[in-house]
């Protein structure tokens, strides 16, 4: 059965098969997409700067943060942008020199916890049989070790543990639930199409699961290194809250520390415990806008979801109605012009009837 030049150019107006567009700045745009999504240009903004504070915290500190002064309880000022303590401490110079050790516990204690995750849940979840049987039961026990209870017991045996023990021991007890979940992804991608063609063609597994496995886990990766970031963070400020020694000299736990036991609240000292808290909170939100930026790479879906205006192929902008569904009209004479499709109220697609040529 032929089909008539005149449906076929009805059905595919001219440029919608255009060629992709392959030149430089089209690929570089493309190789920068990430960055230039909003939410993740934002959270790459803040985690810049909380890791430049880090460095370079201790060094712009305008008061060593365990000096005295008279100046006992006294609100932000020109001389203390952040107020003091009620020592006299500087509350700006501890919250900068704080940064450090937040930020050596949360991401060594993130990368510890995603590279073992990766490791254990990735490899059982391909390989299978025996192997999965033993990373399975090793998941296990870890799913049910209490975190906090042991870091409390390893600092307090170890009179100098710093921060980077502190952080090795959240990330080898932290690794379990992510394990478990790539696990499942990987067996659900494992028999897929292009997976059992890469095995057919005599790829070896290391090649399958970093160029094929691994490629398409990256949000979920990214989704366990964040909220293990963040349970590190909130498991060592808890730690210096709660009064636990040893952990580092200071950071922003031990700063709510002093301010919750000297009841700064009841004494309207608001610049000792708002600042470590928006702090904490900022933190948290770099994080997840990184995330949600990395799922919205990932997943096209996620990209476009919210989006009224749809540039097509042919470089026209085409507005998005909620309601509406679009169905070619493949009759035989061509439009001159373009009528409004029928409402209906019910939710039901319209559709665009034949003309027959009288």
């Amino acid at each position: 059965m032929t089909i008539p030049t005149s449906s076929i150019d009805q059905v595919i107006p001219e440029g919608a098969m255009a060629s992709p567009d392959t030149t430089p700045a089209k690929a570089k745009r493309r190789k920068f997409r990430f960055i230039t999504n909003a939410k993740a240009a934002t959270g790459l903004i803040m985690m810049g700067i909380y890791l430049l504070f880090a460095v370079i915290g201790p060094w712009i500190a305008p008061y060593d943060p365990n000096a005295r002064s008279k100046e006992l309880v006294q609100g932000p000022s020109g001389a203390h942008w952040l107020g003091t303590t009620h020592l006299g401490q500087d509350v700006l110079s501890q919250l900068l020199v704080g940064t450090r050790g937040v930020m050596v516990v949360g991401l060594t204690a993130g990368i510890a916890a995603t590279i073992i995750s990766v490791i254990v849940g990735v490899t059982a979840g391909y390989l299978g049989g025996g192997w999965d049987d033993v990373l399975s039961a090793l998941s296990n026990v870890f799913l049910v070790i209490p975190a906090l209870p042991l870091i409390i017991i390893i600092t307090s045996t170890f009179e100098n543990a710093g921060s980077l023990v502190v952080a090795i021991t959240i990330g080898v007890t932290a690794w379990a639930w992510g394990a478990r979940v790539l696990r499942a992804q990987t067996l659900s991608l494992r028999r897929r199409d292009y997976v059992e063609a890469a095995r057919a063609s005599g790829e070896k597994t290391w090649r399958v699961i970093f160029f094929e496995i691994l490629p398409n886990l990256t949000a979920i990766i990214a989704s366990g290194f964040v909220g293990t970031v963040i349970f590190a963070v909130t498991t060592e400020i808890t730690l210096a809250f709660i009064g636990i020694g040893g952990i580092s000299n200071w950071n922003w736990g031990e700063i709510l520390f002093w301010a919750q036991s000297q009841q700064a609240l009841s004494q309207g000292a608001w610049w000792w415990f708002v600042p470590a808290g928006l702090a904490i909170a900022f933190l948290g939100t770099a994080l997840s806008l990184i995330n949600f930026g990395i799922d919205e790479f990932v997943s096209p879906r996620l990209r476009s979801a919210g989006k009224t205006k749809i540039k097509t192929a042919s470089g026209h902008t085409v507005r998005m109605r909620v309601g509406f569904t679009p169905v070619l009209d493949n009759s035989a004479a061509p439009h001159t012009h373009a009528r409004p499709l029928p409402i209906n109220l019910n939710g039901a697609t319209p559709v665009v009837k034949k003309e027959t040529a009288s």
